[in-house]
């Protein structure tokens, strides 16, 4: 979902992090499958991620009203890998896929998946362990993600603490000799304190996210 800019980046992450723990209970989530806190293992993480969804509506886009306190960045990456473009969706779009590719990312745990004409949707939480100063900061992302895999792209809409939101566009262009341009469009949501940080460090993780893919795709590892 995102690579956090690893040990740079992980401090600040987890900074940010600490800050909204301090002002909220302690949430679900761990590499294990419990839910520290709460006993509900993987149903409470699931009812963590409704509430998220019904309290932050985070499918919704919509640009912050001006003075609201909140702003949005918009970034396109890409990367063009040498394998065709169905393939490339396949593994890309496979967020398990992204275990081991990002060096905290534990676990990615998938509450619900249906069928809308000829687009598959997923309902899921990925769960991050990120070192800082000694212990472990648990960062939970719900993501609702819509792939359609006709049309070569999906999309994706995240929400974590401290009320950060992405919404993505992930768009796989078929290239000469059987190679595949991903295009990500990336956009950005955070509190006006955060925007610039989330938004240049975000970005740099989907690169080196895309990289990581790219080497395992290419290679065969996947």
């Amino acid at each position: 979902m995102r690579k956090i800019l690893r040990v740079a980046a992980a401090p600040m992450f987890a900074a940010a992090f600490i800050l909204a723990a301090l002002s909220a209970p302690a949430n679900a989530g761990s590499a294990t499958g419990t839910t520290p806190g709460t006993g509900g293992g993987d149903a409470a993480l699931a009812r963590e991620w409704q509430t998220a969804w019904d309290t932050y509506h985070f499918a919704d886009a919509t640009p912050p009203a001006p003075g609201s306190g909140r702003s949005q960045v918009t970034n396109t990456i890409s990367i063009d890998i040498d394998a065709p473009a169905k393939q490339v969706f396949r593994k890309y779009s496979d967020f398990n896929n992204h275990l081991g590719k990002n060096p905290f990312l534990k676990r990615v745990v998938t509450h619900k998946q249906w069928r809308v004409g000829s687009a598959t949707y997923r309902n899921l939480t990925a769960i991050e362990e990120i070192p800082y100063e000694g212990t472990i900061v648990v960062n939970k992302t719900h993501a609702q993600q819509r792939l359609h895999q006709n049309k070569l792209y999906y999309e994706t809409d995240t929400w974590s603490e401290p009320n950060v939101e992405t919404h993505q566009k992930i768009v796989f262009t078929c290239l000469p000799n059987g190679k595949t341009r991903v295009t990500e469009h990336l956009t950005f949501e955070a509190d006006d304190s955060l925007i610039d940080f989330v938004a240049a460090n975000g970005t740099a993780s989907h690169q080196q996210l895309q990289q990581a893919l790219k080497q395992a795709i290419e290679s065969g590892r996947l």
